[in-house]
Order: C-alpha cells, then structure tokens, then sequence
C-alpha cells in the first residue's frame, strides 16, 4: 500500500513537471515572437523616423548624443561625435552665428526645461534648418526640419513686401500731390481717404475731420447726389463719369467726376475742373458760327467734316454746286456718303475706279504736308478747283471753286496745243493738219513716209495742191489725188467729215478720212487697211464656197430622202399585205420574218424623217401656241409604248400636275419627246425599265428621260448630241444611226430651252430638258 501511494505521488509530480515544462516551453516561444514583432516594429519606425522631414538629435542626461544618419549628413558631422561637447566644439556644421546661438538655446532647454524654436543655416549655405528643442524627462531633443525652399520664398516675400511698401508710399505720395481731389469710399459709401486738394476743396482742416464730419465735393442728394455716381459703379462694376457744378473756394465750377470700383471693394473718385474748358468750348461755338455765317456769303463752296469723317457743316454755295438737299445733309452723313451722291449727281469727274479714287481722297485726312489742291473736270464742261486742307482737330475743310468761266477762256490759248496732242496720239495713221488757207501745219512721220516726202518740202508747209501734185504718181488712179484738196476744203470750209478708200499703184490700200477740227483747220488721216482687205476678200471667197456645199449637200439628202420613200412605201405595203394574209396563210416562222420586215421598215421611216428634219430645220419656223404639255408628252409616250412592249420593256410614265402649260410647237415638242424615248428604248434590254417624267414650276418646265441600259462612255456622251457622230451601235441593240438626240437637241433649243445628258457605261442614261414657259 505504501508503494502504491508512493508511485501515485511520484506520477503526480512527474506529470505537474511534465505540464509545467509545457507551459514553460509555450510561453518561451509567445516571448519569442513578441520579441520578433518587436524587432520589426522597431525597424519600420527607424525607418519611418530616417524617412520623416524632421529628424531628432537626442541629448541623454550624461552628455551623450544620438544623431541619425540622414541629420549628420545635413549637419556634415563626422562619425566619431558622440556627446554634445565634442558636438559644441566641432561647430555642429553651422555658422559661427548660427551655432553659437543654438548652444545657447540648448543650455536653457536643459537648464529650464525652456521649448525653443530657431533657423539656423549649414556653412555652405545650401540649407536652412528650422530647430526646435524640448525637454523631455532627463532626455532633451532637438527636431531639425529642413526648410530651405521655405525660406527663399519667404525671402521672395519679404523682397516683394517691401516692393509693394514702397510703390504704396509712392502712390499714396503721388495722390496726396495730385493737383485734383481724389478719395476713397468704402464697400458703404463712406469717405475713408482723401487727399490735401479734396480737403483744400471742401475748405476743411485736415482729411480727418472731412471723413468725420462726411464732407461731401457736390452738394445735393438724391439721383444727382454726391454718392449716386459711386453707388452706379459699384452695382454695374462699371466706371462712371458726369458732370456737375460745384462751389471751390466762393466761385461756381464744373467738375467731371469719376468714379471707378475697385477690385478689392470699394469705389475711387476724382474730380477735374473742366470750368475752363467750357468756357473755351462756349468761345470755339461762337466762333464757329460767326465763321460759318461769313461762309455762307461765300461764292464758293465750303464743307467741314469732323475727325469721325462726318459733315459737320457746309455753305449754301456748296448745297446749290452738288445739289444737295437740307434734310439729307442734317443727317451728318460721312465723308464717303458725299462723294457718293455727288457722283449721283454727276459732279466728280468720271474714273474707271472709282472705289480707288475715292480711298485716295480720303487720305486728305491724314495728310501732313499741308493743303491739297485738284481741278475737276465735270460732264458738261464744268471746271471745279478743289483744296482740301486738313484741320488740327483731325477733321477736313474742302473748298470749290467754279472755275469754268476761267477755263473757257483760257481754252483758246491752249487750244493748239491740245490739237497738236491729240493729232500725235494716234500714231498707227498717217495724220496731217491742213489750215483754213490749205497749207500743211503739221504731219506725223507716217505720213512722210507713206508719200515719200522730203523734211524740207515738208517744213515749208506747202499748199494742199502741191502736195496732190506730188502724190498723184503713186496713185493707181492718179486722178483720185484731186479728192485730197477737194477733202480739205470740205473740212475746213463746209465743215464736214468726209471719208472713203483710194487704192496706190503699188496694190496698197488705204482709207482716208478729212475731220474738221475746233480752231477751223482740218484733219486727214489715212490708215493702211491692205491686210484686212485681203482677208476680209478670202473670207467672202470661202464663205461663198462653204454656202454653196452646204446648199448642195442640202438638197442632195432631202432629195435622196424623198427618193427612198417611194420604195419604202412599197415594201411597208407588201410586207402588211402578206401580214394580214393576202397572199395566203402563213407559217409562224414566215410571219416572225414578215414582222422584222415591218420593224426595220419602221425604223428606216424614222431614219428618213429624221433626215428630212435636220435639212428643214435651219430654215423651218416654229408655229407657237399655248400647249398642254401633259397631254403632249402622253402623245408621245403613247406612240413609243408599242414598241417598248414588243421588246419587253417596263415603260413608266409620270406626269405631275406642274408640268401645266407652255407657249411653244406642239410638233416639235412631241417630236423631241419622240427621239428622247426612241433612244431610251433603244439602249435599253429585254426586262429593263424606261422612266418619262415631266414636272415643272412658274418659270421652266421640266422633262426628264431615263433608261438603265448599257449608258455611254464620258467621250461618247461628249458626242451625244453631234450630227451623224452618235457612239456605234451596242451588240443586242436596236438603235438607229443616232439622229434623235442632236435632233432633240435642235428642237428644244430652238425654244429657248436647254438640253443635258448624263450617262455612266453599265448605269445607264439620264436625259433632262428644261423649256421656258414663255
């Protein structure tokens, strides 16, 4: 029994040493891994606090330093410090200043336990360190945050501070010397600055007293008080000027006051004293009436225009000259305006460039170099001397003068000279000027040259005889030269044109003609008109020979045409007789060959007429009346739906109620209308769809003809319409020769209407026609 206890005791305490060494082992792992979490805790807050912008320098009781890696670098610390004397006396890498100051600042933080905030600058100068330093405990610490961009811009700052410093004292320097008041409300209207000339104005002591006691420049209130233009700015955020009187220093002024809202809240003012000038402005009218009243006794014309080009004054000469109208000119109208209704009025010269002309006038504005003067030459003989002075103000005064009685007169002193310029400004004839008394005054080298005279037969001005004398040789019917005389005493005393042609002996021709000229002399000119006479000889011989073909070829088609109806008749007659069984009944296949007998007979019989067309068209006239064009077009849609069926082809007509009424050949509407769905017909195969469709509006009718055969090539469809030069015939058509679309062609255009066509090969062909209503 003892025994039994025993080993039960000792199996206890050996499974409480068992259990007990499982515990211990449990807990030995938990501190474990604790510890793990620890380690990795502290490494992501050394990191954390490497990576932080402000790093720590930890001061121990002892005197001993902890210095991160990242801060010893900003520092330029060597390794080896690691107490804060040695750190004290290597300078902590900063000024001299700098580092003197922040020892002194540690010293208290340790002392007094005294928080401290300073920026201090590395010695290079390429960092600045904002340091603050607490106590914490027995440990004190020193956060370093680098703030060097901070610092420059607050340098920029600074600069820029003391910049707006100064321009403000400049400004406020320059308002308070200003000659005119000024002031300042504020976001309630209330005066909050003013200047010494607003105070000097209001008759006050100082600017404090006038915003103390609100003294206000204009007196008044309601809409025209003092504070109305203000407040109108402040609500339209919008400057605002008027004018109004004012009482400075016991006399009555103007003053324009304006008022301007300031972005900042607020509205500025200033006042000018414009008494003066109203003055000045009352005295300039006075004057300018006075002036405007002598102006109108003027015999000349006179007109102002102000610097925005507008009239602003004219005379009544100048009204009379251009015919102008009171009411119109009341207008103000502008400087182009007036040039424009002179012209109306046939009172500016004629230019062919008018716009350019006028542009040219309206740099008078702009000139710099004095008065500009012109004489206009009007229709009619009038003769208008311009001046054109620009004045000061940037306006223009313009002056006319009617200088035709002037010009008259001094026409027959200049009048040799504008004969002698006119006789030479045609050089391509032969020119002489015969006096009253026959004698040659003056000649061009074309004229010595054509008759072959001497300078110095030329230079004694011989009598017209003589010259005929010499000149009659050279003629090919030497009694023609007695007409040279016989032309210069019909000039010069009958004072009449006459002309003709004379013929010289070596094959030239000339044409002559004797003008009489103003001052009683007379003209001859002779122009060399061989060339021309040889063409214009040529030209009749071809064009006879081309008419007399063309009257040939005419009457050779038309009689060949009639020729082959005689035989065409007879076939077409035979072939309906064996058709309808005169001759005995017929197997199927022989009345298949009877009905392409008929067919090609039909076909040859449009062929002829289409012939017989082209050969009486030029000369055939149209016989108009008032047609129905729908019904016209049914017509010729009826006579083609017979042969579109027999080939098997979907024939669609549209007629719209537009299509109304035309004045035209009812004929020949129908013709063309015909040889349009002849060729649609045509070009079109078995199966394929034909379109007729008319419309129209007040002005034109419209036929439009459309088939989805093989088309036309852009060459052939560029030939369409030509005489006998149609594209050649399609395999699996049966298309004629191509005479209907020329022959459509000719009839809608003899309406006064147009024709065109559109074509694509394997697209087919569109044909549109449009004819006038009258």
């Amino acid at each position: 029994m003892v025994s039994e206890g025993i080993l039960i005791l000792a199996g206890v305490l050996l499974a409480l040493v068992l259990a007990g060494s499982c515990w211990a082992l449990y807990r030995g792992l938990a501190l474990k891994q604790e510890a793990a979490d620890a380690v990795i805790e502290r490494d992501r807050l050394a990191r954390r606090l490497a990576d932080s912008p402000a790093q720590v320098l930890v001061i121990a009781p002892d005197g001993r330093i902890e210095v991160p890696q990242r801060l010893a670098e900003w520092l330029a610390l060597d390794k080896g410090v690691r107490s804060l004397a040695e750190l004290s006396s290597s300078g902590w890498g900063l000024t001299a200043e700098d580092a003197g100051a922040l020892q002194r600042d540690v010293e208290a933080t340790r002392r007094a336990a005294r928080t401290f905030t300073r920026v201090v600058r590395t010695r290079d100068g390429s960092r600045a360190l904002r340091v603050t330093g607490e106590r914490r405990g027995d440990e004190t610490m020193l956060w370093f945050a680098d703030v060097s961009a901070s610092e420059q811009q607050l340098a920029g700052l600074r600069d820029d501070a003391v910049e707006l410093n100064e321009a403000f004292a400049a400004l406020s320097a320059l308002i308070e010397a200003a000659p005119l008041p000024i002031w300042y409300r504020d976001a309630d209207l209330q005066l909050a600055m003013v200047n010494s000339a607003y105070v000097s104005a209001v008759e006050a002591r100082d600017a404090a007293s006038v915003m103390t006691r609100g003294l206000e420049l204009i007196e008044g209130s309601g809409q025209g008080g003092p504070r109305a233009g203000a407040m109108a700015a402040r609500d339209s955020g919008q400057a605002q000027a008027r004018v109004l009187p004012a009482t400075i220093g016991g006399a009555r002024r103007a003053l324009r006051l304006h008022d301007v809202p300031l972005p900042v809240g607020g509205v500025a003012g200033f006042a000018i004293d414009i008494e003066e000038l109203e003055q000045a402005n009352a005295r300039e009218k006075r004057f300018a009436e006075a002036q405007r009243a002598m102006l109108d006794r003027l015999s000349a014309g006179v007109v102002q225009f102000g610097r925005d080009r507008a009239l602003i004054f004219c005379n009544q000469p100048f009204r009379r000259m251009f015919a102008m109208r009171r009411e119109w000119l009341s207008d103000r109208p502008e400087f182009d305006r007036v040039l424009e209704r002179m012209r109306e009025a046939g009172r500016v010269p004629e230019v062919r460039d008018f716009p350019g002309w006028k542009a040219e006038r309206r740099g008078w504005f702009l000139a710099t170099d004095g008065a500009a003067e012109e004489n206009w030459h009007l229709p009619g003989g009038t003769h208008l001397r311009v001046v054109a002075q620009p004045l000061p103000d940037g306006g223009l005064l313009l002056i006319f003068e009617d200088r035709t009685e002037q010009v008259q007169l001094a026409s027959a002193r200049d009048t040799l000279l504008r004969v002698r310029t006119a006789t030479f400004d045609n050089l391509f004839e032969a020119l002489g000027v015969f006096a009253a008394d026959g004698r040659l005054q003056l000649w061009n080298n074309r004229f010595r040259a054509l008759w072959n005279f001497e300078e110095e037969f030329l230079a004694g001005h011989p009598r017209v005889d003589a010259i005929a004398e010499r000149l009659a040789p050279q003629l090919a019917n030497q009694a023609r030269s007695a007409l040279v005389p016989e032309l210069v005493r019909y000039a010069t005393v009958e004072r009449k044109q006459r002309g003709g042609r004379v013929a010289l002996a070596d094959g030239r021709h000339f044409e002559f003609a004797a003008v009489p000229l103003p001052d009683g002399n007379a003209l001859v000119t002779m122009l060399d008109i061989s060339d021309s006479r040889r063409i214009e000889q040529a030209l009749r011989d071809r064009n006879e020979a081309l008419e007399a073909a063309d009257r040939v070829k005419t009457a050779f088609v038309a009689n060949m045409s009639y020729e082959l109806r005689t035989p065409l008749t007879s076939i077409s007659g035979f072939a309906e007789m064996l058709h309808g069984g005169y001759a005995g009944n017929l197997s199927g296949e022989a009345i298949a060959y009877v009905d392409a007998i008929l067919d090609s007979v039909e076909r040859l019989g449009v062929l002829i007429d289409d012939v017989l067309d082209l050969t009486q068209a030029d000369s055939a006239t149209l016989e108009r009346e008032d047609v129905d064009l729908g019904a016209v077009v049914r017509a010729a849609a009826d006579a083609l739906t017979a042969s579109a069926r027999r080939h098997r082809i979907e024939f669609v007509v549209e007629v719209q109620r537009t299509a109304g009424r035309i004045h035209a050949d009812r004929r020949r509407i129908r013709e063309a209308v015909e040889h349009l769905l002849r060729h649609a017909v045509g070009a079109t195969r078995a199966g394929g769809r034909v379109l007729l469709h008319v419309d129209g509006n007040s002005k034109r009718a419209r036929i439009v003809v459309s088939d989805d055969g093989a088309g036309m090539t852009a060459d052939e469809a560029a030939r369409a319409f030509d005489r006998f030069a149609q594209p050649g015939i399609t395999p699996g058509q049966e298309r004629a020769l191509g005479l209907g679309l020329p022959l459509a062609k000719q009839f809608v255009e003899a309406h006064g209407g147009t024709i065109s066509l559109v074509s694509e090969p394997g697209q087919g062909s569109l044909v549109t026609v449009e004819l006038p209503r009258r």
